[in-house]
C-alpha cells in the first residue's frame, strides 16, 4: 500500500517523462542502480526456472520509491509514439494456467546445452504440440521454445537489460524488445513463441539463417492451421523476426477471422515464393 501511495505522490508532484531517444546522465545512473538492485534477484529466479513469472510486486519490493517511480515512467509510455510494437495487448488473467517446459536441449558450439525453463498457457501449449507433431510428420523435424510466456514485470526488466545494446534509446530498443503490456510474450490470448532448432539456430544474429530453414517454410505454409502467425515480417515497423510467431485466441476459444485470413495470405505468399524458386533453379 505504501509503495503505491508513494509512487502516486512522486508522479503527481513532478513532471516525469523518460527520454525516448537516448538517456541523459541522470537516467543512465538510475537505470544502472535499478539493474544492480534487480540482477541478483532475477539471476536467482533464472536458476529456479521461474524468472518468466516474476511479478511487479516482487520487482518493486527491492527498489526505492524513486526507482519505482522511474520504472512507472516506462509503463506510462504511449507505445503509439514509438516505432515497433504500437498497441496494448490483453494481460494475463488470474485464472490463466501455464505449462512448464523443461529438458529442452540445443547445441551451442557443438556442445549440448539445456535451455532455461519456459512457460506457455495451456491452450497455446496444446496448439504448439499439435503443430510440432504435424511438422515432424512432414519434415521429420521439430522446433523448440527458446522463449515463451514472459510476465509484464519480467518484460520490463528485459527492456532495461537490452537498452545498452540499442544506444540506451527507448525508441530504438522498442523495435527489438516490446514495452511491458505490449509484448505478445506476455499476453496468453496472443501468446508468442521464439523458436529455435535443436542445432541452436534461432536467427538472432542473422535472421536469414532462420529464414532459410525448411521449418520456416513449413510454418509459412501450415502454421495458420494451428492458430500461429508470423508477428514481424519484412518491411514492417519492427525488426524482421522470422523466429517469432504468435498464437491467437478469441474470447470464444476459436481463431479470429482476421487471423485465419492473414494465415491464408501468408500461405499463398509462401507458395508463390516456392513456385518462383522452382522456376529460377
Amino acid at each position: 500500500m505504501w509503495v503505491s501511495f508513494t509512487v502516486f505522490l512522486l508522479l503527481s508532484t513532478s513532471a516525469l517523462a523518460v527520454s525516448l531517444d537516448g538517456f541523459n546522465e541522470q537516467e543512465l545512473s538510475m537505470r544502472q542502480s535499478i539493474m544492480q538492485a534487480l540482477n541478483p534477484f532475477v539471476d536467482e529466479r533464472k536458476k529456479l526456472g521461474t524468472a518468466p513469472l516474476i511479478t511487479f510486486e516482487e520487482l518493486y519490493a527491492r527498489l526505492t520509491p524513486e526507482q519505482i517511480a522511474f520504472l512507472e515512467e516506462f509503463r506510462a509510455v504511449d507505445p503509439k509514439t514509438l516505432a515497433g510494437s504500437s498497441r496494448r495487448l490483453p494481460l494475463p488473467a488470474p485464472a490463466d494456467r501455464f505449462v512448464r517446459l523443461d529438458r529442452q536441449v540445443v547445441l551451442r558450439d557443438g556442445k549440448p546445452v539445456l535451455l532455461d525453463a519456459q512457460y506457455l498457457p495451456e491452450q497455446a501449449f496444446s496448439a504448439y504440440q499439435r503443430m510440432m507433431a504435424a511438422m515432424e510428420r512432414d519434415l521429420g523435424r521439430r522446433l523448440l521454445v527458446e522463449s515463451g510466456y514472459r510476465s509484464p514485470a519480467y518484460q520490463l526488466y528485459l527492456f532495461l537489460f537490452y537498452m545498452p545494446k540499442h544506444q540506451q534509446s527507448v525508441r530504438e530498443t522498442n523495435r527489438h524488445v516490446a514495452l511491458p503490456g505490449c509484448s505478445e510474450h506476455g499476453s496468453p490470448s496472443h501468446q508468442a513463441i521464439d523458436f529455435i532448432t535443436p542445432e541452436g539456430i534461432n536467427g538472432e544474429d542473422r535472421p536469414e539463417e532462420f529464414e532459410e530453414l525448411q521449418e520456416y517454410g513449413w510454418l509459412h505454409a501450415r502454421a495458420h492451421e494451428f492458430g500461429f502467425f508470423l508477428s514481424y515480417p519484412r518491411g514492417g515497423d519492427s525488426a524482421f523476426e522470422p523466429w517469432h510467431w504468435h498464437w491467437e485466441l478469441t474470447p470464444g476459444g476459436e481463431r479470429s477471422t482476421f487471423g485465419t485470413i492473414r494465415g491464408t495470405l501468408q500461405a499463398r505468399r509462401s507458395e508463390r515464393i516456392r513456385d518462383y524458386e522452382r522456376l529460377v533453379s
